[in-house]
């Protein structure tokens, strides 16, 4: 009988109160599954080899974006990273860069909420509809606007990705500002004027200097270079001509 085949997960192993820095770990698994993702290697070896590898994840269907890692060297979403597309080779899976690491695969998102929170990700009105008040009813042509803008799962991989933000922390980023976009461009918002002290920030949109990494490597097809530099376009012309009412 054929041997089954085995594949080696080199893992980021950090224990704050016993490392200075992080090292590799090698591990060496089964493969006989060609649904196997690297998530599905990082369970088995919390299972069955090494119950104390710490790493976060949720729904294993690319929803929750908790589980982004850096698999040789890319951010990807480890429920997504088949161990097909690397086998026979050693798959060495790390933290996503540009983080703190709190242990092992575990970053410290704190820098990424407050991002998030500072750009107001909801809908602002002048004067709130009381209940009962009826629905903000629009076009499908309205929802294409922002429809793009509103699939990121906040992954932050395109933080990981991101060369400006690896080099200056105070970038608010990527996912934020495309974020801010997907509100500023939804026809029930009244906020631009609010978050344009943010995004309009020499650490927002102006900072970046369009390597566009953030998109290629978004596991929902999101452009946040595109909102960006749609951003730098709107923020210009704000105070070139009118913008509108919407703030």
């Amino acid at each position: 009988m054929t041997a089954p085949k085995r594949i080696t997960i080199k893992a980021t192993r950090f224990d704050p109160d016993k490392d200075e820095k992080p090292r590799l770990q090698s591990y060496e698994i089964p493969f006989g599954d060609e649904s196997m993702v690297v998530l599905d290697a990082l369970n088995y070896i919390k299972g069955h080899v090494d119950g104390s590898l710490s790493y976060r994840w949720s729904c294993r269907m690319g929803i929750c974006g908790s589980c982004g890692m850096m698999v040789d060297g890319v951010p990807k979403l480890t429920c997504n990273a088949f161990l097909r597309d690397y086998w026979p080779r050693p798959i060495t899976v790390e933290p996503l860069n540009n983080f703190p690491v709190i242990r092992d695969l575990v970053i410290d998102m704190g820098d990424f909420m407050e991002k998030l929170k500072s750009i107001k990700p909801w809908i602002i009105r002048k004067q709130p509809v009381p209940l009962g008040g009826g629905a903000f009813v629009q076009t499908t042509a309205q929802i294409d606007e922002f429809r793009q803008f509103s699939q990121c799962i906040n992954c932050m991989l395109c933080y990981a990705a991101c060369p400006v933000y690896g080099l200056n922390d105070e970038f608010l980023g990527p996912a934020a500002i495309a974020l801010a976009r997907r509100y500023n461009l939804d026809s029930r918002d009244e906020g631009v004027g609010r978050r344009l002290p943010v995004i309009a920030d020499p650490e927002g949109v102006w900072e970046c200097s369009f390597v566009g990494e953030c998109s290629v490597v978004c596991p929902k097809g999101v452009d946040p270079a595109k909102a960006i530099q749609q951003t730098k376009l709107d923020t210009t012309m704000r105070f070139v001509l009118p913008f509108g009412n919407r703030d």
